[in-house]
Parts: structure tokens; C-alpha cells; sequence
């Protein structure tokens, strides 16, 4: 296999309507070629109608779709440069693996001796040598999957589409898979859009994120920006659960705000905010908890404690509303209806709504 040449991705204001029901309003969006980006969200925010209408599986009710520069938006999927990997890998039970990732070169007038060899190389690419003769039954699911790659990428295409492809395998074969995935994307530079309800899927394979809700971009940008940097208490939840509580921020300086809770004064970046009311996005793992008074800090009560091993998770009721904290350092574990004192960390808080003034 040649090194795939890597299109672009763009959609321009594109409405997919059924019916009655609205699912995209009006997306705009540009894919650079040779990234890995994710389109994330809740189910039905719009993420898989939209990576439909890239397949030309279905078709915008409004806009224009283009791939490398060309227009696309009502051409049938066999006429663009994609490949789509499945959720469900629909791989053909009576061929072999090799037929199966050889059945797309064929099916477009390929010799079937080089049709075969094209696949057997595809089949090395992603860790499957010697297994080309075995049905889809015989293998595992990670190798499935694989297969299901191998099938796509022997196509050479432009862009390749992988929608929820890891949601049929156990939790410590999606981890392995993903970093195969990523690996395989980094190492032939193909345009990759990917699409998952799996926020560490997501932080773990991208190069950009889109988040979508109810149709819209609710914020896009680099994995670390989007977990870092939520613009929203929807973004913060969502990226890594989050406690959203109300604070004060009392002065902005050299783009750092001063803020309030309850008594708790804590310093974090401004993002463009000023003084008055505004709201605080705080990792579970960002919040401390002390047995005895601490200076600065606000008072809670846990009410929930649960050890899984390597962390301890607590529920802590308090003024400002109930707290979730994963502590990974406590060698005694709080019991519940403890008195606590609470401080915060620095790293893991974002100020996500600016204030009004």
C-alpha cells in the first residue's frame, strides 16, 4: 500500500431536515487533511447524521459538502473517496478475511491475483499476517475490527470514516485498539474523521475534537483545550465530568481572576472575564479535602464514600451544592458523615462563564 493522499473535509452551512425534525440547523465545519478529528456528543446530538451525509449515506437538505476541494453534496457514496469503517464491522461471514479486504478492489475492476496481494499487505499494515485465510468467526473482535480497517484503508481513500468502531469490544481491548488506530492514522497520514460517545476515546485518538449538541458545534479545538479550557458547564460535564459551581470573581489581573466561594479565595485564568458573578468548572481530582480547619478553605460533609482501588471516590455535601472528588492519595479513606474542610488544587478549574457585569 502507497501512502494514502489525505483530502480535506468541508461542509458549509449544511441543514439535514426530517420531516418536520430539524437534526443539523446549520453546520459549518473544516477538516484539515491528514488530522484525526472526532466528532463527540450525547446520542442525538447530531454526530452520525452528519458523518452519514460525509459517507453519502444520506443528504444535506440544505448547503454543500466538499472532500479535497471538490463538491460532493448529492454524489452516491461509491462516487467519493471514503471509506467507512462500521460499528458493526459488516464483514461478509462466508469469505475470508484477505476476500473480505479484498472484495472492494475487486468489486471496482481490479484483477483479482493483485486485488489479493493489495489486501495481503493491507492485512500486514494492521497486525494481521498469516490470518488472511481465517472467516471473520474464527477471529477475535479486536481483529474483526481490524479487518474492517484493513478493508477501508486498502482503498487508498481520502477520508476515512470510523463510526463508533470500537463499541462492540471489552474496556482493555478498546484502549489497545485505539492506540492501533492512531498509530496506523500518524504513520500513513490519511484524513480520519471518527465518530464516538467516549469522551477518553476521543482525548485519547484526536488531533481536534467537535463537540455537538443538538445539531451545533457547542466547541471544537485540541484535546487539551477542550478539557482544560470547557467554554461551557455542558463542554466541562461533558469532557471529563465536572462540579460547576457558582463563584465571585473579586479583580482581574495580567490576565488572572481572583475568585470567591464561600470564603475560598483561588487564582485561575481569566478567559476575557471581569469582576462580578461567573461560574467555576472544577475536576473531581482538583479538589482537596482536609480532616481539620484549614485556612482559606470552605466546609462540607461527606455523605457518600466508595474505594475502588486505586482511588476513592466521595460525595461532599455543601453551601454551595453537592461535590464529586476522586482523591488518589488517601491512604485512610474519610467516613462518611465527616466534617471536611475543602481547598482546590491548581490545575483542573476553569472559569467558564463570563461574568456579567
Amino acid at each position: 500500500m502507497s501512502k494514502t493522499v489525505p483530502g480535506s473535509v468541508t461542509f458549509e452551512r449544511v441543514r439535514k431536515t426530517f420531516g418536520a425534525f430539524t437534526a443539523i440547523p446549520d453546520l459549518s465545519l473544516t477538516i484539515e487533511p491528514g488530522t484525526l478529528v472526532t466528532l463527540l456528543g450525547p446520542s442525538g446530538c447530531g454526530k452520525t447524521t452528519t458523518l452519514r451525509m460525509l459517507a453519502g449515506l444520506e443528504h444535506p437538505s440544505a448547503g454543500r459538502i466538499l472532500i479535497g476541494g471538490k463538491e460532493v453534496t448529492m454524489l452516491p457514496a461509491n462516487e467519493r473517496d471514503v471509506s467507512m469503517v462500521f460499528q458493526s464491522y459488516a464483514l461478509f461471514p462466508h469469505m475470508t478475511s484477505l476476500d473480505n479486504v479484498a472484495y472492494g478492489l475487486e468489486s471496482s475492476g481490479i484483477k483479482r491475483k493483485e486485488a489479493r496481494e493489495r489486501a495481503k499487505e493491507a492485512m500486514k499494515l494492521v497486525g494481521l499476517d498469516g490470518m488472511g485465510e481465517r472467516l471473520p468467526a474464527e477471529l477475535s473482535g479486536g481483529q474483526q475490527q481490524r479487518v474492517a480497517v484493513a478493508r477501508a484503508l486498502v482503498l487508498e481513500p481520502q477520508v476515512l470514516l470510523l463510526d463508533e468502531p470500537l463499541s462492540n469490544l471489552d474496556a482493555r481491548l478498546r484502549r489497545r485498539v485505539r492506540t492501533e488506530i492512531r498509530d496506523l492514522q500518524q504513520r500513513l497520514g490519511f484524513t480520519a474523521v471518527y465518530v464516538t460517545h467516549d469522551q477518553d476515546e476521543a482525548l485519547a485518538v484526536s488531533d481536534q475534537i467537535i463537540v455537538m449538541k443538538d445539531g451545533e458545534i457547542a466547541q471544537q479545538g485540541a484535546p487539551r483545550d477542550l478539557y482544560d479550557a470547557p467554554a461551557s458547564a455542558f463542554i466541562a460535564d461533558f469532557m471529563g465530568e465536572a462540579n460547576v459551581l457558582a463563584c465571585q470573581v473579586e479583580s482581574v489581573e495580567d490576565g488572572i481572576a481572583l475568585i470567591d466561594i464561600e470564603g475560598l479565595k483561588h487564582r485561575v485564568a481569566a478567559r476575557n472575564a471581569s469582576a462580578g458573578r461567573a461560574e467555576l468548572a472544577i475536576r473531581p481530582n482538583a479538589i482537596q479535602l482536609h480532616r481539620t480547619p484549614t485556612k482559606g478553605a470552605f466546609t462540607g460533609r461527606i455523605t457518600h464514600a466508595a474505594y475502588l482501588g486505586d482511588h476513592v471516590e466521595y460525595e461532599v455535601a455543601t453551601g454551595r451544592g453537592n461535590l464529586f472528588v476522586i482523591d488518589r492519595t488517601a491512604d485512610s479513606p474519610f467516613d462518611t458523615t465527616t466534617e471536611v474542610a475543602i481547598s482546590l488544587k491548581d490545575r483542573g478549574i476553569a472559569l467558564i462563564t463570563a461574568p456579567t457585569k
